[in-house]
């Protein structure tokens, strides 16, 4: 029997399909990248840590033996077993929401998306099991039917095992494809190997997308949505390598965050800065900060305003200025406050109880605050509170930019007391602190200008400052699409022993 063969993605015209429908497949067809790995290494650190990681990895050679030599489906059914199995369906939904779209984007293949996108409605038909793609899939590329491997549960936990008919490779595709669009043949069928040929047959057109690991990716403004908002702890896209890297760096790392954190807590301010340096964090300086007030002239404090990196946002402005300055913020773990070098101060939510709290912090010196969220992890940055700009006419704006290799040290899902140690787990984290003219008298409130005008342009200039993108998204929009809540750190009551009768 003659071997079928297809012409390549490049031969397919993609004018006029607003009325086609095209099923594609996802790991090297419509990402570049032929392996799954990576993105089952994501689900498994953010959800389980390190110990899922550990055994991902070392279920992962068991898993390629029996992808090349036995068959796909049984490689693939290792893979979902040792990153899902006992996982709240809940977690993996989270992960898939807030952390893979990012490293999705970008390995889109630049062919296969021209394609894809340009007709009317799109397909995609994977392996992969659905509830990790189809956040990414539907909100960002426009996706209207997503069929997948489907995972087994049990009361709200992944069990590890999948759903008949089982994982969606070979014939099993052209199964789902069947019970999907029943006798209708769909116009294109995209594949990049010969398990999905079975689907391809019964599309009108079937075209191959041949292995191309030198594509360039898909641009960010080529995708129907921006991708704005991002969690996770991992900076790159964890190959196999990186994933061992991480797990051997890991124990070596939180040793010498702890030493750093140490370092930054316990030493006078004006050392900090070289103590930093001396333990492989990078701090650089730009612009010209104004001098301390002194409490004898009468003058109310300046009013650092800073975008936000992570909750180290006010220690490095200490840092830069080599004195400890407090700093008010709307939620900050009670870990992170004992270990802090400043003070902090929460904010209450109720206007009126912060506006006097900042305006009697004002009167003892300079105040610095980092509003959580306006930055993203993408070049946007979100609205800042129209709050500050009431209280005072010395406002320094200050621009934050951070540099990580390995770990974010912030997140908007996990636990916030861990985000100084992620951050100094890097091998040689990097802040840059810059100081921007104080606002003129014009600019601010007392001489007319409304709070949410002097807001806005303080936006603007930090935003020009970093070259980001300023948006109308506040900190509740950031945290309701990456955790679903509203980013508060809520206290714990503390428990009354109960009395015992006759004591």
């Amino acid at each position: 029997m003659a071997e079928i063969t297809f012409p390549t993605v490049e031969d397919c015209p993609s004018i006029g399909r607003e009325k086609d429908t095209v099923v594609a497949d996802m790991d090297g067809t419509l990402l570049i990248g032929r392996s799954s790995f990576p993105y089952f290494t994501l689900v498994a650190f953010e959800v389980g840590g390190i110990l899922r990681l550990l055994f991902l990895l070392l279920a992962s050679p068991l898993a390629g033996l029996l992808y090349y030599f036995v068959s796909e489906s049984a490689g693939i059914q290792v893979l979902i077993f040792a990153t899902f199995a006992g996982m709240r369906v809940s977690d993996i939904e989270s992960v898939a929401r807030a952390v893979l779209p990012k490293f999705y984007s970008s390995d889109l293949h630049p062919e296969s998306w021209r394609v894809f996108s340009s007709c009317g409605k799109r397909c995609v038909l994977t392996a992969n099991p659905r509830i990790m793609v189809e956040a990414f899939l539907k909100d960002f590329l426009g996706a209207d039917i997503v069929l997948g491997t489907e995972i087994s549960t049990y009361k709200g936990r992944a069990t590890g095992f999948v759903k008949k008919p089982g994982v969606l490779v070979g014939k099993n595709k052209s199964y789902a494809l069947k019970k999907a669009f029943g006798e209708t043949k769909p116009e294109i069928g995209l594949g990049d190997r010969h398990t999905d040929y079975p689907f391809m047959n019964l599309c009108k057109e079937g075209y191959i997308v041949p292995p191309k690991p030198e594509a360039q990716a898909v641009t960010v403004d080529k995708l129907p949505k921006p991708i704005i908002f991002h969690d996770g702890r991992l900076v790159q896209k964890p190959t196999p390598f990186m994933a061992l890297i991480i797990i051997l760096w890991i124990p070596v790392g939180f040793l010498l965050a702890c030493l750093r954190i140490a370092a930054g807590s316990l030493l006078p301010m004006r050392m900090v800065y070289y103590a930093f340096w001396a333990l492989g964090v990078r701090v650089t300086v730009k612009g010209t900060p104004p001098p301390p007030v002194k409490k004898s002239s009468g003058q109310s404090g300046v009013l650092f305003i800073c975008s936000h990196r992570t909750l180290l946002d006010p220690i490095f402005l200490s840092t830069a200025l080599g004195r400890p300055i407090p700093a008010v913020t709307y939620s900050v773990s009670r870990l992170s406050e004992i270990i802090s070098p400043i003070k902090t101060v929460r904010l209450s939510r109720d206007r009126a109880t912060d506006a006097s709290m900042i305006k009697k912090l004002l009167e003892e010196g300079d105040l610095a605050i980092c509003p959580e969220g306006t930055t993203c992890r993408e070049p946007f940055l979100l609205r800042f509170s129209s709050l500050f700009a009431e209280l005072t006419d010395e406002l320094v704006p200050v621009a934050m930019v951070n540099r990580m290799s390995m770990f974010h040290g912030t997140t908007a899902r996990g636990w916030k007391g861990m985000d100084p140690f992620y951050f100094f787990m890097n091998p040689s984290p990097a802040y840059e602190v810059t100081f921007l003219n104080k606002l003129p008298k014009e600019l601010t409130c007392g001489l007319g200008k409304s709070s949410h005008e002097v807001a806005n342009y303080i936006q603007r200039v930090i935003a020009a400052t970093l070259s980001y993108e300023c948006t109308n998204f506040t900190r509740k929009d950031k945290y309701r699409a990456l955790a679903g809540n509203d980013g508060t750190v809520v206290e714990k009551p503390r428990i009354k022993p109960n009395k015992v009768m006759g004591c």
